[in-house]
C-alpha cells in the first residue's frame, strides 16, 4: 500500500456534503447555505446528502450515515466530501464501512476535523488515501489569514505539489461565532497574540516524516485497535518516522493527560520524530495545565514537542494532509510546516 492522492478538483466537479456525525439544526441552516454557495462559486457542483438532520446529536442512524458516506466515497463523479462540522459519535460508523471496497475505489478527498478525525485518520491508515484535517464546511466562508490555506486550495493540488504554511501570530482567545445570529460572518475574531511553543526544551527544531494525527478526545477511543495502527503505517509508508499531531477539543487537562498516556501506551507515538500539538482553549486544572498534561504523558518520548500549532479547535485553522510528507521548522526566527503530496 502506498499513499494515494485524489485527483485535483477542476471546475464542474462534484463536491459531496454529508454529516457522518452531527447534522445541521434549523437555526444555522442559513450558514450552511452560505457555505455551499461559496463552494459553488469556486465552480463546483455541490451534492447534499439526506443525512443532515440536526435535531439530535447524529444526523441519521448509523447504517444510513455509513451508507451515504460509502456511496459518496465510491462514486467516481464525487471528487471531494466535506461535512458541515464534527460531532460526537462518528465512531459507530467504523465497523459499518466496507474497507476492502474503499481500498479498491478511486481515492476521494475527505475533509474535516474534530469528530471527523474518527473517520479521516483510519481512512488514511487502512486504505492509504490522503485526507485533509482542516476547516469543515461551516468554517469555509471565513477569510483565510495570511500564511495559511483552505481545504479548497489543497483539493486542487496535484500529486507532487508542495506548500508551506506559517502561523499568522494571532488567534481567537475564546469561543466561536454564533452562526444563528451571524450566519454571514467571514472574518475571524483573532484577538490574542501567540506563537508556537516548544515544550520539551529549548533550541531549534527541524523534523520530517509523514503526517498523521487528529483530535485527542476522539482518537483515544481507537488507540490499540486496527483502526489506529500507526506503527504498521510507518513501517510501510514512512520507515524513517512520522510527524504525529494531536489536539485537545475541550476536555480538561487531567482527562487529556490520561488520554495521551493511553495513546502512548498503545503505541500511537512510537514512530514519531516530533509531536505537534494544536492550540487549545480547553481548561487547565488547578495543578496541571494543558501544556503540562502533554509533557506528563509524552515527555518520555525524547522527541521535540511543539505546541500551539493552528491545527485544533482554536481559530484560525492550518489544514494538515494525513499521509503527506511533512517538514516542520521551529527556530527563534522561523516557524513553518511544509507538506508535500508524494
Amino acid at each position: 500500500m502506498t499513499v494515494r492522492y485524489p485527483s485535483p478538483l477542476r471546475a464542474g466537479d462534484r463536491v459531496g456534503v454529508t454529516s457522518p456525525s452531527s447534522g445541521v439544526p434549523e437555526d444555522v441552516r442559513e450558514r450552511l447555505d452560505i457555505a455551499v454557495r461559496d463552494v459553488q462559486d469556486r465552480g463546483y457542483e455541490v451534492v447534499i446528502g439526506r443525512c443532515m438532520d440536526g435535531a439530535g446529536h447524529v444526523s441519521a442512524s448509523a447504517p444510513d450515515r455509513a451508507s451515504e458516506l460509502m456511496a459518496m466515497l465510491t462514486d467516481p463523479t464525487v471528487k471531494a466530501i466535506v461535512p458541515p462540522w464534527g460531532g460526537e459519535t462518528a465512531i459507530d460508523l467504523l465497523p459499518l464501512l466496507d474497507w476492502d471496497r474503499l481500498r479498491d475505489a478511486e481515492p476521494t478527498w475527505l475533509v474535516g476535523f474534530s469528530d471527523m478525525a474518527t473517520l479521516i485518520t483510519p481512512l488514511t491508515l487502512l486504505t492509504g488515501t490522503a485526507t485533509i484535517h482542516g476547516n469543515n464546511l461551516m468554517d469555509t466562508p471565513y477569510r483565510v489569514p495570511e500564511g495559511l490555506c483552505s481545504w479548497l486550495d489543497i483539493v486542487t493540488s496535484a500529486q507532487g505539489h508542495r506548500f508551506t504554511q506559517t502561523p499568522p501570530g494571532r488567534h481567537r482567545a475564546t469561543g466561536f461565532d454564533d452562526f444563528a445570529t451571524s450566519p454571514g460572518v467571514r472574518d475571524h475574531t483573532l484577538d490574542s497574540v501567540g506563537a508556537w511553543t516548544r515544550l520539551d526544551g529549548k533550541g531549534a527544531v527541524e523534523a520530517e516524516g509523514r503526517l498523521i494525527g487528529g483530535c485527542i478526545e476522539t482518537l483515544c477511543n481507537l488507540a490499540g485497535t486496527a483502526y489506529l495502527d500507526l506503527s504498521t503505517f510507518a513501517r510501510n509508508e514512512s520507515p524513517d518516522g512520522l510527524l504525529v499531531y494531536v489536539e485537545a477539543a475541550g476536555d480538561d487537562a487531567f482527562t487529556i493527560c490520561r488520554n495521551l498516556h493511553g495513546m502512548r501506551l498503545a503505541g500511537f507515538f512510537d514512530q514519531a520524530n516530533a509531536v505537534l500539538v494544536g492550540r487549545t482553549g480547553a481548561p487547565d486544572n488547578h495543578s496541571l495545565s494543558q501544556h503540562e498534561a502533554v509533557m506528563d504523558a509524552l515527555g518520555s518520548l525524547d522527541v521535540p514537542i511543539i505546541a500551539d500549532i493552528e491545527c485544533g479547535h482554536v481559530p484560525p485553522y492550518m489544514p494538515i494532509v494525513n499521509g503527506a510528507s511533512g517538514r516542520i521548522v521551529h527556530t527563534p526566527g522561523r516557524s513553518d510546516l511544509t507538506q508535500t503530496l508524494n
